[in-house]
Formats: C-alpha cells, structure tokens, sequence
C-alpha cells in the first residue's frame, strides 16, 4: 500500500478517535445534571476499565509486569492523567464544551515547549514563536479579567499541564511497555480515584437513561484511545497529528446540538490562532525530522 494511502487512513483514525473523545465529553457533560462528577468517574470508569481490560487480554497485556523503571513512569503518567481528567471535566461542567475543548488544543505547543525545557529537545525560534503566539491564542479564549471571562477555564488550563505531564512521561516509557496496558492502568486509577473522592459528595439515584449514556461514554472513549493508536501505527505522524484538532469541529457542532452553545466572536478567533500555531509547529517538526534523515543518509 502507498504512503500516501497510509497516511489517509492515518488521518481517518485519527478523525475518528476525535469523535469519539468529543462524544465522550459531550455524554458526560450531559449526565452531569443528575449527579456528580465522582461518581460519573466511578461508573463511567467500571466500564471503560472492563472494556480496556478485554482489550489488554486480547493482546495478551493483561498480566504484563513492568521493570522498576517502567513501574515508576507509568505511575507518573497516571498522576497526569488523573489531574487532566478532573480539572478538564470541572472546567466541561461549568462552561461551553467548544470553549474548555478550545484550551485543551494547545496541548500540543505545551508539550514541544515542555520537551524542550525539561527533556533538551532542540527547539528553533520559529516554533518558539509559534508556541508564544499559540499560547496567546489561548489567551484570547480565556480571556482572564474580560467581561466574558469565565474562572472555570483555568481548571482548562491547568489540565493542559497535567497533560503534558502524561505525554512527556509516557515518552520515558520503555519500548516494550505496551500501551493496552498502559491505558487499562490509567483507567483503573482514574476509576480508583474517583471512587475514593466520591465520599465527599452524596451519591444520586442512577436512571436507566444516565447509565446508557454513561456505558456509552465509556464506549466512545475505548474507541478514541484504540483509533488514537492505530492512528499512530499508520502512516506519517507528521502528517496525521494535526488531525488532532478535528475534535474542536466535533465539540462545536456537539455544544450547539445538545447544549444550545454557540462560541462568540473572540473563541473562534483564539481557536483559529491555536490551530493555526499547532498546524504550523507539526509542519516545522516534519521538515526537521526529514532534513535529519536526509543528513544521516548522507
């Protein structure tokens, strides 16, 4: 098959882990007025852990033991995926899903910037640019101190952080570390977690309604995360990655559907900036990767 062939498949699967994801948050933000955010954690989390659980077995992870090494990082990343899970889903509960989806778009500038301040990856003063104006874009949505400023978005921001701290620690993991592993403990932990914090809220009758919703939560994020890897296994990650930003499409055709949402003026513009730097950082990054290739073949 042709690389050009794999890579759009690569872009498919990734668009299509977007959706899912941004279905996820659409539901959960849904059940959100019957109950609590622990308590959706716990039973959202019952059954993405079981559905991640057939997966790990189907690919015979189920049982795999990590070295001390791996054991340490892979608790790291669930630390950050634990804080980016709670401080995203307090910012979902309380503003426009486009806007919190909006802020999470910087991700990928946060996490350049991240590598190259704490792991010593090589950064140029173009993508340095690009991430400054990124985050100003960012800035722009959350607008701190404007008069359509919400205080939920820095729980946005601050998920933004707790990701990066997931990604960055997920790329220490060792080689052989498989991810339906990685992703069931993730699950697991979340699921914990939830269930330990649920304590401080009182927990509400569940309707059949609200289960549905929540099992399908649970479905359309397996599917993200199982898409985002397959996605990840097919063609150029440089080309597929800015496919990432699908999930803002999804997110505002989802807030006008089901909530009645319509981003104002100033979201689209610091959504578009966001975008636009992310795009440009991923097209820096391929160059780079490609002038290196060129230079070690020579």
């Amino acid at each position: 098959m042709s690389a050009f062939s794999d890579n759009l498949r690569g872009a498919l699967f990734m668009s299509v882990s977007m959706a899912g994801f941004a279905l996820n948050d659409g539901l959960i933000k849904l059940v959100s007025a019957e109950m609590g955010l622990f308590q959706i954690l716990v039973l959202r989390g019952v059954f993405a852990s079981a559905l991640m659980g057939v997966l790990a077995w189907q690919r015979r992870a189920l049982f795999y033991r990590p070295t001390g090494q791996d054991t340490r990082v892979i608790a790291l990343r669930a630390v950050g995926e634990i804080g980016g899970t709670l401080c995203f889903l307090t910012a979902l509960f309380n503003m426009p899903i486009a806007n919190a989806t909006a802020i999470l778009q910087a991700l990928p500038l946060a996490v350049t910037l991240a590598a190259a301040l704490f792991l010593g990856e090589a950064v140029g003063w173009r993508r340095y640019s690009a991430i400054s104006l990124g985050f100003a874009g960012m800035l722009i949505i959350v607008r701190p101190g404007g008069e359509g400023f919400n205080a939920y978005a820095l729980w946005a921001v601050a998920a933004v952080g707790f990701i990066v701290l997931r990604d960055l620690s997920t790329r220490r993991l060792g080689a052989g570390v498989p991810s339906a592993f990685v992703a069931l403990v993730s699950s697991l932990a979340i699921t914990l977690v939830g269930g330990v914090l649920s304590f401080t809220e009182t927990w509400q009758p569940v309707s059949g309604g609200a289960l549905a919703l929540l099992a399908g939560a649970a479905l359309f994020i397996f599917f993200g995360y199982l898409f985002a890897v397959m996605a990840m296994r097919v063609g150029e990650v440089s080309f597929t990655s800015p496919f990432r930003y699908t999930v803002l499409i999804w997110a505002m055709v989802l807030g006008l559907v089901l909530f009645g949402e319509i981003p104002d003026f100033w979201t689209w513009v610091g959504s578009v900036i966001v975008v636009g730097t992310g795009i440009y950082t991923f097209y820096r990054e391929r160059r780079l990767l490609k002038t290196a290739v060129l230079q070690r073949a020579e």
